[in-house]
């Protein structure tokens, strides 16, 4: 298994003569543009051109290099003169460095050498030329992706910027009222205790699901810097998205593991993670890339799962639930997190459409009749996946809500997520039911929707509720 000493080399730059045959600890020095050596591969070819017994010949020193004449800028690149090709896996770049490497050679890289697609770990190439905004590309990208500006969207760089002044942490709420609701045996009905409990079941592993897929699937995948840059802010969300959800499961007491563990045990639970957990699988793959019809449409699928789908109607029908109770002055706390999380949602939510419309724009080729046909059944499917949950977890009228208002509501969200995408709407006549969830998403930060904020308190600091 590859880690990342693999690819790690902290040599000088500065040429120096080789030493002799060093001991296991000893670094050799390489000289300035070579290509990167892991040590351990470096120790290894000294030792193999050792006879035993014997010690490597040392090479005379080397002269003094001589100042080099500035670089050519490269050409520009022609995005569309050659199709893309999947980039070569890690373990072939490594062995290909380690079986061709001549430590008494200085190889300059050339200008314009690159690969087909950039994802951001990509040899240095001295006096390359500056990136051009239309050089950029949402996939398949040949620009160097360390470079943040010029920006080419900026609504994606906006999106970050709005992710960063929405931050918020779970121990900024006070969770004393919803404590006292809770153990409280007349506080809830089994039914609403139902529902807390099915809604922090689903939600406290589906968050790190959706992170999952940011970091092993998506980010690699999606070669522009500033959609790369909100992909890390929103992956730090769910991550405090999770953290949300064991700081309500342990305030409240409950049994920590059969919460956790609900996403194996119920299945109108399990049913949604798995669902969303296959698209991981494909792109999980460390040499899946993609260049191709196939493999660019697999992404695009799994955008479409993971944005449209899970974060898009997955999430509404335990939102609607536990931020239905909070209107009514019940486990508040725990309502109010769900706010800040729906909120954040809402955003994952319309920069993941953003993504795919411009992967649309880009290569209208994959947008085929048929993807289109297999974009909409997976909105289906997710919906009548969440109506299920809603029948298992609402048996009865509970919260002024019911199953089949919350089915209506369902058909609404999935007409939506289908005319966000361009695709024609399969619920003819839904309504929304819920006008308010409308306006809980469109509050801001500082609006205090519960009244049950902690004015004072340090982030990452204990609370202590006076």
């Amino acid at each position: 298994m590859l880690s990342w000493d693999d690819f790690y080399t902290d040599a000088p730059l500065k040429t120096m003569p080789p030493q002799p045959m060093p001991k296991p600890e000893a670094r050799t020095e390489k000289p300035a543009f070579t290509r990167q050596k892991t040590q351990q591969g470096t120790q290894q070819e000294v030792q193999q051109k050792a006879q035993p017994g014997q010690q490597p010949k040392a090479q005379p020193a080397a002269p003094e290099p001589k100042t080099a004449s500035p670089l050519p800028p490269a050409p520009p690149q022609d995005l569309a003169a050659e199709p893309s090709k999947p980039a070569a896996t890690a373990t072939s770049a490594v062995s290909h460095q380690l079986s061709d490497f001549n430590p008494d050679e200085v190889s300059h890289p050339e200008i314009g050498d690159i690969q087909p697609e950039s994802q951001g770990l990509e040899e240095l190439e001295m006096g390359a030329a500056r990136i051009q905004v239309d050089q950029k590309r949402m996939i398949n990208c040949r620009a160097d992706l360390n470079q943040l500006v010029p920006f080419k969207y900026d609504w994606a760089w906006q999106k970050y910027l709005d992710g960063c002044a929405n931050h918020w942490m779970p121990q900024e709420i006070n969770m004393t009222a919803d404590v006292a609701t809770w153990k409280n045996p007349e506080g809830l009905s089994e039914d609403e205790r139902r529902i807390v409990m099915r809604s922090l079941g689903y939600f406290s592993t589906a968050d790190s699901l959706v992170a999952n897929n940011l970091v092993l699937a998506i980010y690699r995948l999606i070669t522009n810097p500033e959609c790369r840059q909100y992909i890390l802010r929103q992956a730090f969300e769910e991550a405090i998205h999770t953290h949300a959800y064991q700081y309500c499961i342990e305030s409240l007491g409950m049994d920590e593991g059969e919460v956790f563990n609900m996403y194996r045990e119920v299945p109108s639970v399990a049913k949604k993670a798995a669902w969303s957990l296959k698209y991981t699988q494909a792109l999980g793959d460390p040499t899946f890339n993609t260049g191709t019809p196939a493999t660019d449409q697999e992404l695009l699928r799994n955008l479409v799962a993971f944005y449209c789908v899970t974060e898009g109607i997955f999430f509404y029908c335990g939102f609607t639930q536990i931020l239905s109770m909070g209107r009514r002055n019940k486990m508040t706390g725990v309502a109010e997190q769900f706010q800040y999380i729906l909120r954040d949602e809402s955003m994952h939510l319309n920069f993941g459409v953003d993504i795919i419309n411009q992967i649309k724009l880009e290569n209208p080729h994959l947008w085929t009749e048929e993807f289109q046909h297999e974009v909409t059944r997976m909105i289906l499917e997710g919906t009548e996946l969440e109506i299920a949950y809603a029948r298992d977890t609402m048996p009865r009228g509970v919260l002024g809500m019911n199953a089949n208002m919350m089915e209506e509501y369902l058909h609404f969200i999935a007409n939506r997520r289908l005319n966000q995408l361009g695709l024609p709407e399969q619920f003819p006549g839904a309504g929304n039911p819920f006008p308010w969830m409308s306006e809980i998403m469109d509050l801001r930060k500082e609006k205090n929707f519960f009244e049950t904020r902690v004015i004072e308190y340090q982030t990452g600091g204990a609370l202590s509720w006076d």
